[in-house]
C-alpha cells in the first residue's frame, strides 16, 4: 500500500470537518468519518515527528562540522 502524502491527508481533514460543520452527514457517516480522521491526524502526528527528528538531525550534523 502507498504511503499517503501529509498535504492529501491534510486535505481529506478538510474534507471531513467541512461536512461535519456543515450538518450534510447523518449519524451512521458521522461515526466513520470520525474514525478516518483520527487516523489521518494520527498520520500527519506522525510524519510531523518524523521531520522533526529528521531537520534536528541535519542541524546537529551541520554544528559538529
Amino acid at each position: 500500500m502507498a504511503e499517503i502524502k501529509y498535504s492529501k491527508s491534510i486535505k481529506r481533514l478538510e474534507e471531513i470537518i467541512a461536512k461535519i460543520e456543515s450538518e450534510e452527514i447523518d449519524v451512521d457517516e458521522l461515526s466513520v468519518s470520525v474514525k478516518e480522521a483520527v487516523a489521518l491526524i494520527k498520520t500527519c502526528k506522525s510524519k510531523i515527528e518524523k521531520a522533526e527528528l529528521e531537520v534536528k538531525k541535519a542541524v546537529d550534523d551541520y554544528t559538529e562540522v
